[in-house]
């Protein structure tokens, strides 16, 4: 096989591999890898019209991903004070499965007086956020969830960042949460969350 056909089959992967994707964000920057990939391939086997082509997709992409960028976004925080309220329950039923994929310690019968909320971005419910008191100035993480479509580091760092006054005002100090999943983990220390040395799966940060 020569070289040409590697690039030429791995910018082919890449645009196949990104089509499968949920998450709208990584589908374009996966999209544009593998396009632009697939134009140099176009170029080297002087195709032309695969290189006009995925030339022309690899524009659109950066245009897309651009805007993405440069979109504000409005964010809220919306409690929920009730644990019995239809739409909490309805949210978690129908996100289950990817909830127990990134957080398999979650278990909503632990979460009596617990605190959660919403995490809406452009009044849209795109994520929920439930802690428990545990000791003075600590607040454990229960769970931290964000939908596939909205999981780009944004409302991560509205939580953790723009609005952590919010449990700065409620005495809280340090965070203290549990994971197991290889992927939460990277998540988790993307943030400023330290791995402890002497408890394991046990996460820290100071706010």
């Amino acid at each position: 096989m020569e070289w040409q056909e590697i690039i030429g089959y791995t910018g082919s992967a890449l645009i196949a591999i990104s089509l499968m994707m949920k998450n709208i964000f990584r589908l374009r920057r996966v999209n544009l890898i593998g396009a632009t990939t697939f134009a140099i391939y176009g170029l080297l086997v002087q195709a032309y019209p695969v290189l006009i082509l995925n030339s022309f997709v690899a524009i659109v992409d950066v245009y897309y991903l651009v805007g993405m960028y440069m979109q504000k976004d409005a964010f809220h925080l919306m409690p929920v004070l009730d644990h019995n309220h239809l739409y909490l329950n309805e949210f978690l039923d129908f996100h289950k499965n990817d909830i127990d994929k990134f957080s398999p310690e979650f278990n909503m019968d632990k979460t009596a007086n617990a605190s959660c909320y919403f995490v809406l971005r452009n009044l849209v419910p795109v994520g929920i956020f439930i802690y428990k008191n545990t000791n003075p100035g600590e607040a454990n993480i229960l769970l931290d969830y964000a939908i596939p479509d909205y999981r780009d580091m944004k409302n991560a760092e509205y939580l953790y960042y723009t609005e952590s006054k919010f449990l700065k005002e409620k005495g809280i100090k340090n965070l203290i949460t549990e994971s197991s999943v290889k992927e939460h983990r990277k998540y988790l220390k993307k943030l400023g969350f330290i791995e402890s040395k002497t408890e394991k799966n046990i996460f820290r940060k100071k706010l």
